[in-house]
Parts: C-alpha cells; structure tokens; sequence
C-alpha cells in the first residue's frame, strides 16, 4: 500500500496553459516563462504545458475547456469576461484611466484584487492581470474632437461597453475578428479602429490608416484564470509558490509590454506613412465628457463604488508630485 501512495505523490500536477497568441508576444512570453520558472522552483512536482496560437483550443473554446477541466489555466482579453462577471466591464469604459500607471494603481488596490474574484460563482478565479497596453484611436481623417468621429465606421471587439462608446460619438461601430481588421481598414468597409501601438504596428494597420490619435483612451489587458475547483484543491505550499512565481512573472510581462509599445510607437513614427496627433490634456477632457455617457449607462451593472475607484487611480499622480516638491 505504502509503494502505491509514494508513486502517486510523485505524480507531477500537470497545468495545460493554453492561449490566443503567438509566442513572441507579451502574453506568449509571460506563459512560457512562468512555465520556465515553475519548473526551476518546483522541479518535477509540477509541470506546466503551454500551447499558444490556439494550438490546442481556439477563442470561442476555450472558456468552456477550462470549465470542463481540460486546461488549467487560460489569459482571456478582460473584454471577453462581460457575460461572467458585468462588473468587468469597467475595464472597456473609455477615457476611465489617465494612464497605464494609473490602470496598474487601480488593479493593485483592494477594489482591482477584489474583480479576481468576482467570477468565483461560475468556477472561475482570476488570478493576476496582464498589460498588452492602452488603446489609441486611428482613422482615414484627423480625430481632434469628438465630432471629427461622427459617421465613421469603427471595428470593435464583441462588447457592449465599446459599441456604446462609438455610438455616442455618433459613429458606427463594426463587430469583427482581430485577423479581419487590416483588410477592412484598405477595402473601406471600417474607416477606422482602437487598438495598441504593438497590434497596429504587427497587423500593419498604420499602412492603411493615415491618422493616428495618442488618445490612451481604454486598455486591452489580460487577466490570468484558472479553474477555481482546481486551484483550491493545490497542496498549499503548491498553490502559494505557483502565486509567488506569477506575480514575479507579472511585473516582467507587463515592463515587456509596455517596452514593446514604445518600440512599435517609435517604428510607426518611423515609417511615416501615419500622422501622430496629440491631445493636449483640454482635449482629451473634450473627450472624456463626451463619452461620460456611457459610464452612466453601465453604471449599474459595474458598480457605482467600483467606477468611482478607478477615478481614484488617476489622482495619485498630482498627490504625489506635490508632496515631492
């Protein structure tokens, strides 16, 4: 009996983290390297098994995989989780966040910790959030004003949250797949879009977009999931170890993001075939208000509390430049 209970214990646990992406992005760095440090600490207790560009199940699959159990652990856009947690959807309302110092302050506090867990109900934790960056807006003529938006069509990803906000800019937003957008910006089926500086510069999107506003209006950020049965059931010592090395890999991921969105700024700049506008901080307040709107329409379902401590997030900035000075 005692031989049997000896060979079990020594079975690894086995974590299948699948993703989206290909490897060489942010989130496909973050997933191989935690895998990388999981067994550098934790030798052949555990043993993690990534399978990126939807090698082992696609976008639409995936969230019902590891439901079932069979994947472990997933990195989901934050735009996906609306139909599990409404809450969620603070991460899509637009011109929220001032910057991404202020998103990492928010998700640091009690309030951002707290959104991990508001999916527990549906056997879901989340257990950290990653960067791919903040969104700006492009387009086939200049975006200054509210106003210049009117009329364009947008691609968007599947939310609630960013169909309204084109709306009450008065524009058309478009649903549509990640891969469809480049050609659809050349055809003129969308005149514009939202999205990264590393996404428009890997798609090449700014071939085909003339006008680029560094607007840093919303974030397209991850959050790391598991199954919730399945984390609670981890020996211990496992589970905290495992939440050790991804706050570790978390703090690398996110710098890389950030370092990779300068990069893929500088290259667009670079490649001239775009013109970079900057709102001066009046602007951008134009901007803000105009889209206040929907913050009030999903108020209700985010959570009055939740919306006004990530306005919160952004005063930090002027508190603590007057209290270094």
């Amino acid at each position: 009996m005692g031989g049997v209970a000896t060979a079990q214990a020594q079975d690894p646990i086995v974590i299948k983290f699948s993703h989206v992406v290909a490897e060489n992005t942010p989130k496909g760095q973050g997933a191989k390297m935690f895998a990388e440090e999981v067994k550098e600490k934790l030798g052949d207790r555990v043993k993690v098994e990534v399978y990126p560009n939807s090698s082992l199940y696609g976008d639409g699959k995936e969230m019902e995989a590891l439901l079932l159990g069979d994947v472990q652990m997933l990195a989901p856009s934050l735009a996906k989780f609306e139909q599990y947690s409404p809450s969620l959807q603070l991460y899509d309302l637009p011109f929220l966040f001032d910057d991404i110092n202020a998103v990492d302050r928010f998700q640091h506090s009690d309030a951002g910790q707290g959104l991990l867990d508001s999916m527990q109900d549906r056997n879901i934790q989340g257990l950290a959030y990653w960067h791919n960056g903040m969104k700006q807006l492009s387009a086939n003529k200049p975006l200054r004003e509210p106003k210049d938006a009117r009329g364009l069509k947008f691609r968007v990803q599947a939310s609630d949250v960013l169909d309204e906000q084109f709306k009450v800019l008065r524009a058309v937003p478009r649903k549509m797949s990640f891969g469809e957008v480049y050609q659809a910006l050349q055809t003129g089926v969308v005149n514009g879009q939202e999205n990264t500086w590393s996404n428009i510069y890997s798609q090449k999107m700014h071939e085909v977009q003339p006008y680029i506003t560094e607007s840093n209006h919303g974030i397209i950020d991850y959050m790391v999931i598991t199954n919730a049965d399945f984390w609670n059931g981890l020996p211990d010592d496992i589970r905290s170890q495992l939440e050790e090395i991804l706050a570790d890999v978390t703090t690398k991921v996110n710098q890389q993001a950030y370092d990779l969105n300068q990069q893929a700024k500088q290259s667009i700049i670079d490649a001239g075939t775009s013109e970079i506008i900057q709102l001066t901080p009046e602007e951008r307040e134009d901007w803000r208000e105009a889209v206040r709107p929907v913050w009030k329409m999903f108020q209700d379902d985010i959570g009055k509390d939740l919306i006004e401590a990530a306005q919160g997030a952004n005063q930090s900035d002027t508190a603590q430049s007057e209290t270094s000075q």
